[in-house]
């Protein structure tokens, strides 16, 4: 690849890298490592790892990352407008993805500069087929925001939708993301991917009202994959019955109780319910003290 330099612009070869089990790495992904000049990396110090082991000695090696995204980046495009050929890599999976290499691809397509997308790992896609939850309609949302109220205010705007979501997040932060997760989403079934590719991989599934059991404090280690599954209490169709059923006049008790036959506990159908009937839960609660007396 470095041969073409003096003739032409370089590319840029977005390489994918194993998310845990490094035979997960391409022949080809190997051969692109070997031959460019250089390779931009998310962390070098945990790269070099990888080169290493697979004996790759890279001519020239330096970090890309979010918070050089704009100096590392302009050095990444003089090198290619010079003729040399490159290779992007995060520390795991595919670059771009909840990634900072989103920006350096932004900026290629911006410099009309050529770079080539090699297929490969993604813990996302792998958690997804992995968790028994639907693969034909899905939605990625990466790493959700640090600021609780961010955080809260785009969980409510998937609140309803018909597919898997997908989120990436850290070990110190998750309890505070199933927590919001349950309290926008309701409890729909949730799957946590930990450890994928590597020995102790593991899939913990239940739902979102049992955020507080699922993760034992020694298990909350390392990135992990939390998928939500849509749920039938959350779908459209079954609100706008639960709507028109109050045409029919039924009563705040019958309209608990229907929600409970659904698969909600009775606090969160008396949510429901009041929600629905822009009453106080505490309104609801009273009706069904009356309705028992």
């Amino acid at each position: 690849m470095s041969d073409s330099h003096a003739m032409s612009v370089g590319t840029l070869y977005v390489v994918p890298t194993p998310i845990g089990n490094l035979e997960d790495i391409t022949l080809r992904a190997l051969r692109v490592l070997q031959e460019v000049d250089f390779i931009a990396a998310e962390d070098t110090r945990h790269t070099r790892k990888l080169l290493t082991h697979f004996a790759i000695r890279p001519k020239q090696f330096f970090s890309y990352h979010e918070h050089n995204v704009r100096t590392a980046g302009e050095s990444v495009i003089r090198l290619l407008q010079a003729g040399y050929s490159g290779a992007l890599v995060s520390d795991a999976g595919m670059p771009a993805i909840s990634d900072p290499g989103f920006d350096l691809i932004a900026l290629l397509v911006a410099e009309q500069l050529p770079y080539v997308v090699l297929p490969g790992p993604n813990a996302a896609m792998t958690a997804l087929v992995g968790s028994g939850l639907d693969t034909k309609n899905f939605s990625f949302h990466g790493f959700l925001p640090r600021v609780a109220k961010e955080r809260r205010a785009i969980i409510e705007q998937l609140r309803g939708r018909s597919e898997t979501l997908i989120f990436y997040e850290a070990p110190h932060r998750i309890d505070k993301m199933l927590a919001d997760l349950y309290e926008g989403l309701g409890n729909c079934p949730v799957v946590i991917a930990k450890e994928l590719t590597k020995h102790h991989e593991c899939y913990v599934r239940g739902r979102l009202a049992e955020h507080q059991q699922l993760l034992p404090e020694e298990m909350k280690r390392g990135e992990m994959v939390v998928l939500v599954g849509a749920d039938p209490q959350w779908d459209p169709h079954v609100t706008q019955n639960h709507q028109s059923v109050l045409g029919e006049q039924l009563s705040i008790a019958e309209h608990v109780a229907q929600w409970m036959a659904e698969g909600l506990t009775q606090k969160e159908a008396m949510r429901e319910v009041a929600k629905a009937r822009s009453i106080s839960r505490r309104d609801v609660y009273r009706a069904l003290l009356e309705n028992k007396s």
